[in-house]
């Protein structure tokens, strides 16, 4: 069995380290404890790891943010992955830092790459992973805040709340989601 595993982000150095790649970061560190890489290829950058005996196909979409839903239709096309063995990984500024929260549908809160794969794929319920990266900004910072780096006191959390999301991935890939959202859900 197969499973999309898209993260969310802007291609880019000058995004790495910034709170709205999370899920970059987030498919990366899964990357990372496999000893998998990842390879360039159409529309973003693709690994594939076991896990389980089942394979996760990880995606950074070269598309940026606002338009994700390209990549993911095609690598969804192309691997024959149906809509309910894919999960997206992004950033969420309703949700304190680090709070993961899973869901099955939903709507893009406002999220640009959420709202373009909604549009894309024609429908809302799709699996989504949120990461809080709550909302420490002033009136009229919000583009600033979420295109800023992690904090000195964020980087200190991020490698555990990075471990809890491959925990989570592994969980979703292999038991399914509802049972994984009863596990994860708020920790």
């Amino acid at each position: 069995m197969k499973c999309l595993i898209v993260g969310l982000g802007n291609p880019g150095a000058e995004y790495e380290e910034t709170r709205h790649n999370i899920g970059f970061k987030v498919v990366d560190t899964i990357a990372q404890k496999s000893g998998a890489s990842f390879e360039v290829a159409r529309l973003g950058e693709v690994s594939t790891v076991r896990f389980k005996g089942r394979s996760l196909i990880l995606l950074k979409p070269s598309t940026f943010m606002n338009l994700s839903g390209k990549a993911v239709r095609y690598w969804m096309d192309k691997e024959k992955i149906p809509l309910d063995r894919v999960l997206i990984i992004t950033d969420d500024l309703a949700l304190p830092f680090g709070t993961l929260r899973l869901r099955g549908k939903g709507s893009g809160g406002g999220h640009n790459g959420l709202g373009d794969i909604e549009k894309v794929l024609g429908q809302s319920k799709y699996s989504r992973l949120r990461f809080g990266i709550g909302a420490e900004f002033s009136k009229g910072r919000q583009v600033d805040y979420v295109l800023g780096k992690w904090s000195e006191e964020e980087n200190q959390t991020l490698p555990e709340r990075l471990d809890r999301c491959t925990a989570l991935v592994q969980s979703y890939a292999s038991i399914g989601l509802e049972r994984t959202m009863n596990f994860f859900n708020n920790t």
